[in-house]
């Protein structure tokens, strides 16, 4: 059952078993409020014999039972279920967070980064309400009216039948309406995603859109993404009120029904007046809570989209490997690789080279070739759909992602910076790095130079991902970070791109100095950036066009001498 319960609402074994818990104590609360009829039962008992008075002590004492029963139930209950509902969000988000971390990136290219955003916040959030009043409640109302019911049947059948015949219409008629209700919610959703894709979108563009005066045509088609999510919200809202004001009206019927069957057999003396109030004060408590537990069912039904979407990060498969390296070296060898996107559009074809240790290595070759793939294979970013990456002779997939990547200082194309200073950006290479040594590989990445311009030196705070500072600059902040790392193998995708000729010369310069003894795969699209390197591999198409040192590709006079000749006409062309 615990298993069950984790399945089906995304959910920890500690917060299945809150669960559980909170469900037992909404039913225990929902019994006690029968309680105070009980007592008014006999109150009216006694009333009709006339003795009252000689149960008077009874009374005041049963009363304030009542009184001390309702609160100690409402306290265990409010507790069962809220304290826990957000002990578990957090443990939700935690969870749902480490479970980010360890899926492969292939994942974040087929998911929306602002859904999955949603997923871990706001979905989060509206599953703290459905697990702190509508799953509980609903639990508890369904557990205490079978209870009541089947003390009602023990009175009298006919009357219980007159009252209780309404409850499995009510409930069939919101529950038939999920697959509807399932539809409403998730195109609400898709609104939402667009609306909020939209909305960032236009924060990270505004410079583009000012420049090009399209300010005003992308903000009407937002406006028209915002009245979307509202027009999918009434929509809901009207959908779900529809069945749940339905089910609701059928179960006030209950109450006429009971009176109608009772007073029929009143009149025909097969019924006494005390049993008939009796019946008429449980109906009138009865119908409260399930009447809440009618919109709480259509509020559970709508968040099976919200559990989905968490269930299939969950479910995700995570990459798994030894915690020990087995390496002996870190010549990188891919020997007939293929790999395909889950869409089925293959990538790479058949891929075999070697990128020895000691050596420069690069990747050149026209845009979609497959260059940038190949460097996150080889740092099992992705794992490869045929054949086999391997590091010093060790299966990279027989390898925990984490260890795996403690052989590695990798440079990417697009930099991500924090809202910190310098040198604690630089620091992320190692997080137990001195501040001498953030320094010194800093000046080996040559950002001494706009550093000491800064106000504060290396302790300026550069802003969101970096924003007071040039693309060079940044550039170079990513580039002291590898340098910091210090691994025997280095990536990097066009590490140098950003940088002017001055500081691009600079850095291949401690490049130079830092790749003594290590694997070094580089990627770039300026034949003159690898004009040193000791093996260039060309990928075209997905495919190994042809591999070789500079000066033998040349001779052949393949891609790499057209593209080094379609470069060299480039440079010499003038306005």
């Amino acid at each position: 059952m615990i298993a069950k319960l984790q399945r089906k609402y995304a959910l920890s074994e500690q917060g299945a078993k809150d669960l559980i818990i909170g469900c037992i104590a909404c039913a225990v609360q929902n019994i006690s409020l029968m309680f105070p009829v009980a007592l008014l039962y006999t109150l009216v008992g006694d009333l009709m014999t006339g003795t009252v008075r000689e149960h008077a002590a009874v009374y005041i004492a049963g009363s304030i039972l009542c009184v001390g029963l309702i609160f100690l139930t409402t306290w265990f209950q409010y507790n069962a279920t809220y304290f826990a509902t957000y002990r578990e969000s957090g443990v939700r988000r935690i969870t749902l967070a480490e479970k980010l971390r360890r899926i492969p990136l292939s994942f974040f290219g087929e998911r929306d980064l602002a859904d999955l955003t949603s997923t871990i916040m706001a979905d989060s959030t509206s599953l703290e309400q459905v697990f702190s009043h509508y799953v509980p409640e609903f639990a508890g109302a369904i557990v205490s009216t079978i209870l009541v019911a089947l003390g009602l049947f023990c009175f009298d059948w006919r009357m219980a039948l007159a009252c209780l015949w309404v409850l499995p219409v009510s409930f069939a008629i919101v529950w038939l309406s999920a697959k509807v209700q399932e539809g409403f919610s998730r195109k609400s959703m898709a609104a939402k995603l667009a609306c909020a894709d939209g909305i960032q979108e236009c924060i990270e563009s505004v410079r583009d859109l000012k420049s090009c005066n399209a300010e005003e045509k992308y903000l009407e088609g937002l406006t028209e993404k915002i009245r979307a999510v509202e027009h999918r919200a009434v929509i809901s809202e009207f959908g779900t009120a529809v069945f749940v004001v339905s089910a609701s009206l059928i179960l006030k019927l209950g109450i006429a029904t009971c009176a109608l069957v009772g007073g029929i057999l009143l009149i025909d003396g097969s019924l006494d007046v005390l049993t008939f109030f009796m019946y008429l004060l449980v109906v009138s408590r009865l119908y409260d809570p399930l009447q809440s537990a009618l919109q709480n069912l259509a509020a559970i039904i709508s968040m099976r989209t919200s559990i989905a979407r968490m269930n299939e990060i969950l479910d995700c498969p995570v990459q798994t490997g030894s915690d020990k390296l087995t390496n002996d070296g870190c010549d990188i060898v891919f020997d007939h690789v293929g790999f395909e996107y889950n869409s089925g559009e293959t990538v790479l074809n058949d891929v075999s080279f070697t990128a020895r240790q000691g050596e420069v290595t690069a990747l050149v070759g026209p845009s979609g070739g497959g260059k940038t793939t190949v460097s996150r294979l080889a740092a099992r970013f992705w794992d490869a759909t045929r054949g086999k990456v391997s590091v010093g002779g060790m299966d990279i997939t027989k390898a925990d992602p984490e260890a795996l990547l403690s052989l590695y200082s990798i440079v990417f194309q697009d930099v991500t910076l924090f809202d910190n200073t310098i040198l604690e950006n630089i620091r992320i290479g190692r997080k137990d790095a001195s501040d001498d040594e953030v320094i010194a590989a800093a000046k080996l990445a040559n950002c001494e130079e706009f550093a000491m311009k800064l106000p504060d030196g290396w302790n300026s705070n550069i802003g969101e991902n970096g924003c007071t500072l040039s693309g060079g600059e940044r550039q170079r902040i990513s580039i002291a970070r590898a340098f910091l790392k210090d691994a025997p193998i280095i990536l990097l995708d066009e590490a140098t791109a950003s940088l002017d000729v001055e500081n691009e010369t600079l850095i291949q310069s401690a490049l130079s100095r830092l790749i003594c003894n290590k694997t070094v795969l580089v990627i770039a699209h300026r034949m003159r950036t690898v004009a040193s390197a000791d093996k260039i591999v060309v990928l075209k198409d997905g495919c190994v066009a042809e591999s070789g040192t500079p000066a033998e590709l040349m001779r052949a006079g393949g891609e790499f001498a057209r593209m080094s000749a379609l470069q060299t006409q480039s440079a010499n062309w003038t306005i």
